[in-house]
């Protein structure tokens, strides 16, 4: 969890998506000291049924059984192999992330940092095309967050692919 990381303890922590693995689940997790409600005062549409909680089960035996020591490591292959992007290509202006989620900000100009939407949604069409998919993020920031069962030879693919595009994008500026 990413509070693991800040060195934080949460009273409370609410969580979704990916515990089910794409399934319609969530889950609210707090300490005891805030649970003190009475029965029936709360409620989720997306507490749980059977088959999304086998789904969360099945997620979890993955993440514990080798993803999130995957997530870990290719994390850091990934981040080893672009974080001199910015000194190498001069529309980005910053990666930053953590494990498999990965930021990159398309700049115009790294010293004023005016953001570039236009060139950063152009990085994404072309990495679409060429087999890669990254998504936008605020206003011009590329959000890279592969499976965690990515390996080293697709990261390689989506990395050569991301600085095949950006080289695309340069030539335009």
């Amino acid at each position: 969890m990413v509070y693991e990381h800040a060195g934080v303890e949460p009273d409370i922590l609410c969580t979704a998506k990916g515990i089910a693995s794409g399934m319609p689940l969530s889950a609210f997790v707090a300490k005891e000291s805030v649970m003190q409600w009475k029965p029936g005062s709360h409620g989720s549409t997306y507490g749980g049924n059977p088959v999304c909680i086998a789904s969360a089960m099945a997620t979890m035996d993955l993440i514990e059984g080798g993803y999130m020591e995957n997530a870990r490591k290719m994390g850091g292959y990934i981040f080893g192999r672009i974080n001199d992007w910015p000194s190498r290509f001069k529309v980005v202006g910053d990666v930053r992330g953590k494990g498999l989620m990965i930021g990159i900000e398309i700049v115009r100009d790294q010293k004023t940092k005016e953001k570039a939407t236009d060139l950063r949604d152009a990085v994404i069409s072309k990495a679409f095309h060429k087999g890669v998919l990254v998504l936008s993020s605020g206003e011009n920031s590329i959000r890279m967050s592969p499976p965690l069962l990515i390996d080293q030879e697709q990261a390689d693919f989506a990395i050569n692919t991301l600085e095949d595009c950006f080289r695309e994008a340069e030539r335009k500026i």
